[in-house]
Parts: structure tokens; C-alpha cells; sequence
């Protein structure tokens, strides 16, 4: 059963959308081991300079490099606007592919609300984005895993319930 885990600034705080993401994480266990490893957010003042925007977004991605660096060389995937856009059946390929090919962890990338330092997803060996919209970090979270949901149940040939 391969590892994921999820690394994510912020935590969670509206219960309605901590119960999606709970059912989402019961319904993946099934075929996979799942860990959600969040780290503290910076507090962003009221007027931001960009010398302030890089400074918290190094100081976010520094927490996450942190834990990353005590994980046996995982498949690291960070949610970027520049990275690959993927249909689920595409995603589902890459899950799969990752595994084949000796990988037993893939870690998940989610920055702040400002985004990931340049060093962290340069650590990156794949990039994906999930639309060029613009949402919160916290929403991406349920994105994500009901995607990972998709992906394992497609590989699986079983039909996707949509509805938690």
C-alpha cells in the first residue's frame, strides 16, 4: 500500500469543510496510507511589501522542507500554477506510474495563501495544477484529495461516487 501525505500551510478551521476532507481521508484509506501533515502559517499583515510576501512564503516553505527532509526520499508533487494540468484519468496514470517505479511515499505540496518559496518547488520532481483560478489553499486541500479518491478509484476500474 503506498504512503501519501499531504504537507499544507494552515490549518483547517471551518467544521463543514473538515468533514468533507474526513470523509475524503476515510474513503482513501482503503487503498492507500494517508497522513495530513500541516504547518503553521505567518501571520500576513494588512499592508504587504513583496520583500514582506517572499519573506513569509520562505518562512512557510522552510517549515514544510523541515519535514520534508525526514522522509526517505519521497516522490514530492507541488500544487503549482505552472505546473502540468491533468485530466483525472491522467492523474490517476501518474499515481499509478510513481508507484510502479519504486516510490512508496508521495508527498503532496499545498503553499500559503501566497504561495511556495522557489527552493521548495524547485525540490519538486512534478508540478501539477489543478486550474489557473485562483482558490483558497484551504479548498484545494478537499480538491486534492477527493482527486486522489478519483485517481485510485479509476485505477481500480470501480465507478465514482461524486456525492461524500
Amino acid at each position: 500500500m503506498i504512503n501519501i501525505k499531504i504537507m499544507c500551510v494552515g490549518k483547517i478551521k471551518d467544521k463543514n469543510l473538515l468533514s468533507l476532507i474526513n470523509e475524503y481521508q476515510k474513503r482513501i484509506s482503503k487503498y492507500a496510507k494517508l497522513e495530513i501533515i500541516d504547518v503553521e502559517d505567518e501571520k500576513i499583515p494588512s499592508s504587504l511589501s513583496s520583500m514582506d510576501m517572499e519573506n513569509i512564503k520562505e518562512k512557510e516553505s522552510n517549515k514544510i522542507i523541515n519535514k520534508l527532509e525526514k522522509l526517505n526520499k519521497p516522490y514530492i508533487i507541488a500544487l503549482d500554477l505552472s505546473g502540468n494540468e491533468l485530466t483525472s484519468p491522467d492523474f490517476s496514470d501518474k499515481i499509478q506510474n510513481i508507484a510502479l517505479n519504486g516510490y512508496s511515499t508521495i508527498v503532496f505540496l499545498i503553499g500559503g495563501s501566497l504561495g511556495m518559496s522557489s527552493k521548495l518547488i524547485q525540490m519538486s520532481n512534478y508540478k501539477v495544477c489543478f486550474s489557473k483560478l485562483t482558490f483558497p489553499h484551504q479548498l484545494i486541500r478537499l480538491f486534492l484529495l477527493e482527486q486522489i479518491f478519483r485517481a485510485f478509484k479509476i485505477s481500480n476500474n470501480e465507478s465514482v461516487k461524486t456525492q461524500p
